[in-house]
């Protein structure tokens, strides 16, 4: 009988330094496994793999859904520096030729000084002198649309959207712009609609009012100008339709592109900023912008914003699927 219990007694200390043997190499290929995750992680390198049900392997998965998340926040970074860094560099390079005729004109200037009756002959002191103003106005521009846009990328904007009348964002809009579309000859028309949308006022004047002032540069003189809105059940629609050349299919994705100019509008004023700074001011307000447009019969760009009725602020509206 003492020689069974003494067998029970060595069989069950064998069985228990089995338990605890096993116990301790499962313990530490869980933290083999999470040592690896850890490495691989820090290598940029981690990928995902199946778990049991066990407590160690719970844990794991946390550790695994966290180094996800990490790995996610760290390649949000590295683009969001990666759009500083294209930023700085297409401020640099954008900058270059007005700060280059700035100084070249004013040169001409000192030069015409110092011997005024040649110089003025040649190039004439007050052609210079606007030719300094206008780039100066064009730097100057160009350094406030980068900031918008800098500001715009960032999410560091201030919008505060509302209900307000369509029909009165069109009218200030008309109004600025009027004296410019006099001067080159074309109409501006809009029907009214009584709609109510949601949007923030400043912003989406500047948004339409780059629309529109693009639309008055391209198209020729003689032409026209049409604004009209539309309400529906989720979005108002607003669309500013021209008479200009139009916009063929293989550049419509790209004009609204940061510092996008046709080939065919080189010789025309402008930085290629318009339409992204547009779009980036409607996006952050949970709207969008699309295009219509084919060569030789104009070009009707739509601005979809946030009904008041039937959208709620944050809900953003989606481009159609074709």
């Amino acid at each position: 009988m003492t020689r069974l219990l003494a067998a029970l007694a060595a069989a069950a200390l064998i069985a228990a330094g089995i338990i605890v043997w096993r116990s301790r190499v499962r313990e530490r290929r869980v933290m083999e496994r999470l040592a690896g995750m850890l490495d691989a992680a820090m290598d940029a390198g981690f990928t995902e793999t199946s778990f049991d049900e066990s407590l160690f392997s719970a844990l794991e998965a946390k550790l695994a859904r966290w180094l996800k998340a990490s790995a996610l926040s760290r390649q949000n970074l590295a683009a969001e520096k990666e759009r500083i860094k294209t930023l700085i560099s297409d401020i640099s390079h954008q900058t270059k030729a007005p700060v280059a005729n700035l100084l070249l004109y004013a040169g001409l200037l000192a030069e015409a000084g110092k011997a005024p009756e040649e110089s003025r002959s040649r190039h004439g002191s007050r052609s210079h002198a606007a030719l300094i103003v206008s780039q100066a106005e064009k730097l100057r521009f160009l350094t406030d649309a980068l900031v918008k846009a800098s500001r715009l990328e960032t999410g560091i904007v201030s919008v505060v959207p509302a209900a307000n009348s369509v029909d009165a964002l069109l009218e200030e809009v008309i109004t600025q712009l009027k004296s410019a579309a006099q001067a080159r000859d074309i109409s501006i028309s809009f029907l009214r609609s009584n709609t109510i949308a949601v949007f923030d006022p400043k912003w989406t004047a500047e948004a339409l009012s780059n629309i529109i002032d693009n639309a008055i540069k391209y198209t020729p003189p003689g032409g026209r100008v049409s604004l009209r809105a539309g309400a529906f059940e989720l979005f108002c629609r607003i669309d500013i339709e021209d008479t200009g050349p139009g916009i063929a299919e293989d550049e419509q994705a790209r004009v609204f592109g940061r510092f996008y100019r046709s080939p065919r509008v080189q010789q025309s004023e402008g930085v290629g900023l318009g339409l992204y700074l547009a779009r980036e001011m409607v996006s952050v307000q949970g709207g969008y912008i699309s295009l219509r447009s084919a060569p030789g019969e104009g070009s009707c760009f739509s601005v979809f914003l946030p009904a008041a009725g039937g959208s709620r602020r944050g809900v953003s509206l989606r481009p159609p699927t074709r």
